[in-house]
């Protein structure tokens, strides 16, 4: 997958402004795609050179002028032929792993540390897919939402997300645990 799959499917919610779709990605789309803003604000003028978003320029009085985007028929058509192939297993690249996978032959203190930082960093990340979640629902129980909601694909990512983070924390705990244990 490259970054502009991401962008494009991000804009299928709506017009945004780069700065709009920094926060876009903070919120929801960082939990399967990471970018730096300069990364999307490069990404952005890339997809409006090749046809697959367009700009317009928003004049503010009190604020610099701002360019939105949307997604044109093109850039539906290239989601759509990516979303056609197939797809790669995904796989773990985690230096914190390695360093776990080594803490029998190495000082275990500053792993034991990382984990239980991790395991905080992961327990906070849980609770804004939470939040998330429960406002992409609105008022809406899941399984009404779920069968019934005008766009359930972000919160299908947001679920995976969610998902993710609490496995994250749950692992990180039950590691330390087993570390602490073994030097009692």
């Amino acid at each position: 997958m490259a970054l502009r799959h991401a962008v494009l499917a991000a804009l299928l919610d709506g017009e945004y402004s780069g700065y709009q779709l920094a926060k876009a990605f903070d919120a929801g789309v960082a939990n399967f795609w990471y970018a730096l803003p300069q990364q999307l604000y490069a990404e952005l003028a890339a997809l409006e050179r090749d046809g697959l978003v367009t700009g317009r320029q928003v004049v503010q009085e009190t604020r610099p002028n701002k360019r939105l985007f949307t997604v044109t028929d093109a850039g539906v058509a290239a989601l759509e032929h990516f979303a056609a192939a197939t797809s790669k297993p995904s796989f773990i690249r985690d230096d914190l792993l390695v360093k776990v996978q080594a803490v029998d032959r190495i000082t275990a203190d500053p792993v034991l540390a990382q984990l239980t930082e991790r395991a905080r960093i992961a327990a906070g990340k849980a609770e804004v897919f939470e939040k998330l979640l429960a406002r992409l629902r609105g008022g809406l129980d899941e399984e009404t939402f779920l069968a019934d909601g005008a766009r359930i694909g972000p919160y299908l990512t947001c679920l995976r997300g969610l998902a993710f983070e609490r496995e994250t924390r749950d692992w990180c705990e039950r590691a330390a645990g087993v570390l602490r244990g073994r030097r009692a």
